[in-house]
């Protein structure tokens, strides 16, 4: 496995970041309650729950504040920008499926390091202080509270 060593982040992409490793936590929840032969309804549930309090809410500052910053004709903002789109669908799917859930935990990984690793290093190196200073007013970082009512990943 290749080893990636850490990206130092600008201070205004720092709460997106965590933000990040929240996500990640959810893939890794989902895998979890796969191993742990967990009903797939019980975990639907809980990714529902995140994806209409965590990531609904991330997906919009980073379209409306962030990636503007390069450009709705850049190339990594619109795979970005497709990723959400994709995650979207998976997550409103109308059948609830075992499949969905792993389709989601794979490319939502693949999404959250593609933003940490390719796009977020873009958008610090392009953007002005200013517009640092404009996503760092809109977006504070805010303690996580997790949703523990089925914390069947335990």
């Amino acid at each position: 496995m290749k080893h990636h060593k850490p990206q130092k982040r600008h201070i205004a992409l720092q709460p997106l970041s965590r933000e990040h490793h929240h996500g990640l936590l959810l893939c890794w929840k989902i895998k979890m309650g796969f191993k742990k032969n967990i009903s797939s309804e019980r975990i639907w549930k809980y990714a529902n729950w995140f994806y209409e309090t965590h990531l609904i809410p991330h997906f919009e500052i980073e379209e409306k504040h962030v990636f503007p910053i390069l450009d709705n004709t850049n190339n990594l903002v619109n795979e970005a920008i497709e990723q959400h789109r994709e995650l979207q669908m998976l997550f409103t799917e109308s059948t609830k499926v075992t499949n969905t859930l792993s389709a989601i935990e794979v490319l939502l990984e693949k999404h959250i390091r593609f933003e940490e690793r390719v796009l977020f290093p873009e958008i610090q190196n392009m953007a002005s202080e200013t517009q640092m200073l404009d996503i760092e007013k809109i977006h504070q970082s805010e303690s996580f509270q997790d949703n523990l009512t089925d914390a069947f990943w335990k």
